[in-house]
């Protein structure tokens, strides 16, 4: 049992260290470290299993480190005074939401956010427009960001994640006349180069912090990239409070 324990803290620790280094050892040793292993995986095929799991965790505890250390470093572009914002805007605990209109999963985290808001009364959600799902995504983007110059991306906003997901024109159109907007400012807004400075913005800082897809939640120093439940929101946002 110790040789295989032996043998399960060397893949698990050294797998990559003894590739590194195989060209120190002799033929002979070698030779011996192939046999032992051979021979432990015979006696207990789990071992690989474990080790190939050990390795895993650390490789996912070296990428939260990697990530931690991004999301530090993005302080300041994380929150900016031109985010829209949702909850409390003095809150204690910061959330920033990446998503993209089209997202099927952003929009099943919509009900889980709004009813953790409405539960926790503390929480500052941010939001970044994240446009990577083709046109309709881009067009519903400009579409909120030009509402919030009319001081209408939350109610323009709650409208869209409610559309048919490949959103045209029309669509927003009507839309925006039914909040009461003026629409006619709005497509001139949406075109705005400082609108699309806004979304370079985003996407350069969702790149810089290794966001792959949407949703993605920052929570304190942790990303958390997927839709969540209320259960892990507050448990992910009562681990911030004490950190």
């Amino acid at each position: 049992m110790i040789r295989l324990f032996v043998v399960a803290s060397l893949l698990a620790t050294s797998l990559c260290a003894f590739g590194a280094r195989a060209e120190s050892f002799t033929p002979a040793q070698k030779a011996e470290i192939v046999a032992i292993v051979r021979d432990a995986l015979k006696q207990d095929p789990s071992i690989l299993r474990d080790a190939i799991t050990a390795l895993q965790a650390d490789e996912g505890e070296r990428t939260q480190e990697t990530t931690r250390a991004a999301i530090a470093q993005a302080k300041e572009q994380l929150v900016t005074p031109a985010d829209p914002v949702a909850g409390d805007a003095m809150g204690d605990v910061t959330i920033v939401e990446f998503f993209d209109t089209r997202c099927p999963y952003c929009r099943k985290l919509e009900p889980v956010m709004d009813g953790f808001l409405a539960s926790d009364r503390h929480v500052r959600l941010v939001y970044k427009d994240m446009p990577i799902l083709g046109p309709a995504s881009l067009l519903g983007t400009k579409a909120l960001l030009a509402a919030q110059k009319q001081n209408a991306y939350g109610k323009m906003r709650d409208a869209v994640m409610k559309l048919p997901p490949d959103t045209t024109l029309p669509q927003l159109e009507t839309t925006a006349k039914a909040l009461g907007l003026d629409w006619g400012r709005m497509t001139k807004d949406m075109e705005d180069p400082a609108v699309k400075a806004r979304i370079d913005a985003n996407l350069k800082l969702a790149h810089e912090l290794g966001i792959q897809g949407t949703p993605a939640l920052v929570i304190g120093n942790d990303l958390v990239p997927g839709a969540v439940d209320a259960a892990e929101l507050q448990k992910l946002v009562s681990a911030a409070r004490k950190g």
